[in-house]
């Protein structure tokens, strides 16, 4: 039933049960964007996995978040089981034996511990995003928009927290004057943002930021056999901070759009994203940068990238973006709510109807691994909308092992490029260097101390001179005191006179002078 040009998701069914035709997801409408919604156990994931599947053997490179650790059986052959089996006949595939296969993976993980890691640079990341990440008030984004411009213009490179927060410390102290140049910054937003890279530094952000940065050529990797890479992050522990999780996804979305040069509407993708867990995406998100994840992915269609969205209900994504999502597949939902009710019918709504069945209907009555799909076809017309099986994965249904995971990474095409951290001169140890130049010229500009007279006694008060009498048996001295030292009766007297005599002669002056004044 494979069809060339086509990727194939499964087979619809005729309301006695039987099998309809084969459903496709045309190739050269795989950057019209996606949508993969349904509840929890109905079969999103295995969703994800088949198309993640079929585009690679297409030659498209994948990118993916594996949220609950095991999408990485992508990585491994498929082992034969019952329900695959059953549903390879069920949907006229040979079952005899069925194809497995294994397909070519690199893991990713921004720790570190289950993939290669993933950086990126604060300059790279940038004041809007970085906002996003520390969930910034307005004045807050403000003094991160000054910080960003002093950087750029005193060539200053921020590349991990330790620049920014060494940033923020020269603004905090140099704020009067930076203020007359750049706009206001106040002290308190910068003590506040400083709190916050705090707490992103326990979270682990810190592991996030640095050299060396992905390079977006390493995510678009294809084999020597044609097929693409599937790069899969590993999110389960990600997930634990999920505004890191959603800042990174936009961030690398928003370097895609930003480095790829425009190709219209390609054969094929040139490269596929699905957003796993996408409603962590628009939580909480101000509108600036819900507009700027809608433009991403409007214009981003023309650089030959297709952005799926995995989630659970079709109401998690913005009216806009929901708008721009060619390619449906809707698993079962549960209608127990009000706003499960109303999430059942906006999925409905969004539908070419097919009169042989009522969507809404037919939605709550979905079986695990069973979809309404709906793809793009002719002239970009959406599809009438089908009740659909969808296919068995060709990989194993599951996790890879530790030791299977590890054997994937020796071999990895980017072994050794990101794996170790790379510390170059940034902005932290530039204006360190500043400031203990600075101190240096200070103290060599400052007079010597006079030393004091310790050759002889002197008249003096008694506890405040030189002499301090001996401390009686038994008793121990009290040190002398450091820093200021109280004057003389003579030196008082001395300073006491001077005053008078200046003072005096100071109002003779002005006397003279405006008595001559009067004259003239």
């Amino acid at each position: 039933m494979v069809e060339e040009g086509k990727l194939f998701i499964g087979a619809s069914r005729k309301p006695d049960d039987t099998i309809n035709k084969g459903e496709y997801l045309d190739l050269k409408f795989g950057n019209r964007h996606g949508l993969i919604t349904g509840a929890t156990g109905t079969g999103k994931t295995i969703t994800l996995q088949i198309l993640a599947e079929g585009f690679s053997n297409a030659g498209v490179p994948v990118f993916c978040a594996d949220v609950k650790g095991d999408l990485s059986g992508i990585g491994a052959i498929g082992e034969p089981k019952d329900f695959i089996t059953k549903r390879a006949e069920q949907i006229g595939l040979p079952t005899n034996p069925y194809e497995f296969q294994e397909f070519p993976v690199i893991f990713w993980d921004l720790y570190g511990e289950k993939g290669h890691r993933v950086r990126t640079t604060m300059s790279e990341m940038g004041p809007l995003l970085l906002s996003r990440l520390m969930n910034a008030t307005d004045a807050q984004e403000g003094v991160l928009n000054i910080a960003f411009k002093i950087a750029d213009k005193g060539g200053l490179p921020l590349l991990d927290l330790k620049d920014l927060q060494a940033l923020l410390n020269y603004m905090g102290e140099n704020a009067t004057e930076l203020s007359n140049q750049f706009g206001f910054i106040s002290k308190a937003s910068v003590g506040s943002i400083q709190r916050e890279l705090l707490i992103l530094e326990q979270q682990g952000a810190e592991h996030f930021f640095g050299e060396p940065a992905l390079k977006i050529t390493d995510i678009m990797r294809t084999t020597n056999d044609g097929r693409g890479a599937i790069s899969v992050l590993a999110a389960d522990k990600l997930m634990m901070n999920p505004r890191l999780y959603a800042t990174f996804l936009l961030w690398l979305l928003s370097e895609l759009f930003e480095e790829l040069p425009e190709v219209g509407d390609p054969d094929k993708p040139k490269l596929v994203f699905f957003f796993d867990e996408a409603h962590l995406l628009f939580n909480d998100a101000p509108k600036v940068l819900t507009e700027r994840v809608e433009q991403v992915v409007r214009l981003i269609r023309s650089k030959g990238v297709g952005v799926y969205f995995v989630t659970q209900n079709p109401l998690d994504v913005p009216e806009t973006i929901l708008g721009q999502l060619g390619n449906r597949v809707q698993h079962a939902l549960r209608a127990y709510t009000p706003r499960d009710q109303k999430a059942v019918k906006t999925a409905a709504d969004t539908f070419r109807p097919n009169p042989a069945f009522d969507c809404a209907t037919v939605i709550t009555n979905l079986g695990t691994g069973e979809a309404l799909v709906s793809t793009l076809e002719g002239k970009g017309a959406p599809s009438m909308v089908e009740r659909t099986l969808v296919r068995p994965p060709q990989s194993r249904v599951g996790p890879l092992t530790a030791e299977e995971r590890q054997k994937v990474m020796d071999v990895s095409p980017v072994r050794g490029q990101y794996d170790e951290d790379f510390d170059r001169e940034s902005a932290y140890e530039m204006l360190t260097a500043r400031a203990k130049k600075a101190a240096e010229a200070q103290q060599q500009s400052e007079p010597e101390p006079v030393e004091a007279n310790t050759g002889g006694s002197r008249w003096t008060l008694p506890g405040f001179g030189d002499d301090e009498p001996a401390a009686p048996a038994g008793k121990q001295a009290r040190p002398k005191s450091s820093g200021y030292q109280r004057e003389t009766v003579v030196e008082a007297a001395m300073k006491s006179v001077a005053r008078t005599v200046a003072t005096q002669v100071g109002r003779a002056l002005v006397r003279g002078i405006l008595g001559s004044l009067s004259r003239r």
